[in-house]
């Protein structure tokens, strides 16, 4: 009897090792865990290789698609130069279109669409990139329908910055910027992007005690060695604001 006992928990074990090890080899798994401590280029580009290693084995290629979008995303955000960014943030967005091929009704891949579809503007500059503002906000619209809270309140601060970025007469509108990025941080209150963003809207309302108030939120939330978080930039920013002339 005790030798079945031990050739079932043998057996076991060697089913648990199995997995394990299959997970290790996952380069999802791997990339994830890149991801997950990215603080240089190098760990970025590391991650961005698994991923697309991804695409040619058993791994989920949904997941593999919007994951590259969105590591190119900062790997793009750390490209110096308008012209490599730009190649970088375009085969984001074609990886992010591929994603919504095949799963049209989630998330991820709406998002990081409408992410590169910005910044891939922002390198273009906004009079020639005018032409996108349609497809960020239809992009960021299907996230709030499918998920509000997706990344903090992503879509409703992309849609923030958008309305506040874009020109009157090309549909700029400081108060719907200010009324979605209140939304945003309604799901991630702590993100310093938005509250960054947030105080940028107040200050071109003329509100000015409440954009102190957003910026020195910033200031004051803790430091992140990850690319990712962008708390750093953030608190930059935040910091040349508060000690411009508009605060005097």
């Amino acid at each position: 009897m005790k030798s079945k006992v031990l050739i079932v928990f043998m057996l076991g074990m060697a089913l648990v090792f199995s997995l394990y090890a299959q997970e290790l080899e996952d380069p999802i798994v791997q990339g994830d865990k890149l991801y997950e401590s990215m603080a240089d280029m190098e760990t970025a580009v590391q991650a961005l290789e698994l991923y697309q290693q991804a695409l040619g084995g058993d791994s989920s290629k949904y997941e593999a698609y919007w994951k590259i979008a969105r590591v190119q995303y900062y790997i793009g955000q750390h490209t110096p130069g308008k012209k490599d960014k730009q190649r970088i943030f375009s085969q984001a967005v074609y990886s992010a279109q591929k994603a919504i091929e095949l799963e049209p009704e989630k998330p991820d891949g709406h998002y990081w669409l409408g992410v590169n579809h910005g910044v891939f503007g922002e390198a273009k500059g906004v009079l020639k990139s005018l032409s996108l503002v349609k497809p960020i906000k239809a992009a960021m619209n299907k996230v709030i329908e499918l998920d509000r809270a997706y990344g903090d309140g992503g879509p409703d601060r992309v849609l923030g910055r958008v309305y506040f970025k874009l020109p009157g007469m090309a549909g700029g509108d400081k108060e719907k910027s200010l009324e979605h990025l209140l939304k945003s941080i309604e799901y991630g209150p702590d993100d310093a992007v938005t509250r960054l963003y947030l105080g940028e809207t107040y200050l071109a309302l003329n509100q000015i005690e409440e954009a102190r108030k957003e910026l020195e939120y910033v200031m004051q939330l803790p430091d992140s060695p990850l690319w990712t978080t962008d708390v750093a930039d953030s608190k930059r920013d935040a910091r040349k604001l508060l000690e411009s002339k508009k605060f005097k």
